[in-house]
């Protein structure tokens, strides 16, 4: 996953101005106690860091997967 498919999934999923507050704000068990933001900046794969969002925030299986076509 790239990391603008990232961004989009998570505009999706929490609108365009929530979702760079969760990115920043939301630490993550699942992520080792770390943010998205520093998950990412620490080399952390987008794939991962999205499921670990998908699991805390029970994202739907639309957008889970990827992005609808």
């Amino acid at each position: 996953m790239r990391l603008t498919e990232f961004r989009a999934l998570m505009d999706a999923q929490f609108g365009a101005v929530r979702a760079p507050s969760v990115a920043r704000d939301h630490v993550f068990g699942a992520l080792g106690g770390h943010t998205v933001d520093e998950a990412l900046e620490a080399g952390d794969d987008p794939k991962a860091v999205w499921s670990a969002v998908c699991d805390a925030f029970d994202v739907p299986d639309s957008l889970r997967y990827g992005l609808p076509d």
